[in-house]
């Protein structure tokens, strides 16, 4: 089986300043995995670059392997403090530990977790009508399942 610690080393090489390395899984039978993602976006002949770098590294006849090499992409849930960062500003989709999902504007991430700007409509006391509520919550990321960004169209 081909070494996943050699692949992410190989990858990291690769990588350009704004690039980074998301993950990598290697199968028992050798199929490899990588997921990059960049800061300020990543074409396909950079993903193209990558694969082919990693893959001259290996030799065919020694190993067969199936490489398959892609971004991280809008749809994929964020895994990295580099991810949630690049993300400040946008409008994220957040299914917490307990169930609960929320929509909110990603105000913040850090070390420890991720500040989350909710807007509801609520009843407010004296009032009759519902009323825009904005509220910021701060989560730990041990109580985030999974968190995304929103597409929207």
């Amino acid at each position: 089986m081909i070494d996943k610690a050699l692949i992410a080393e190989l990858v990291n090489e690769k990588l350009t300043d704004d690039q980074f390395l998301v993950e990598v899984t290697v199968s028992s039978s050798n199929v490899i995995h990588i997921m990059v993602d960049s800061d300020t976006g990543i074409s396909i002949n950079q993903i193209v670059e990558i694969s082919r770098y990693v893959e001259e590294k290996f030799d065919r006849e020694a190993e067969d392997f199936e490489l398959s090499v892609y971004s991280a992409g809008l749809s994929e849930p964020f895994s990295l403090l580099r991810q949630y960062k690049k993300n400040i500003g946008i409008e994220i989709d957040v299914l917490l530990a307990n169930g609960q999902k929320l929509n909110g504007l990603l105000k913040n991430a850090d070390d420890q977790g991720i500040d989350l700007e909710v807007s509801t409509k609520e009843k407010i006391e004296g009032s009759k009508k519902k009323e825009l509520v904005i509220r910021v919550h701060h989560f730990e990321y041990s109580e985030i399942k999974e968190a995304k960004q929103v597409l929207k169209f």
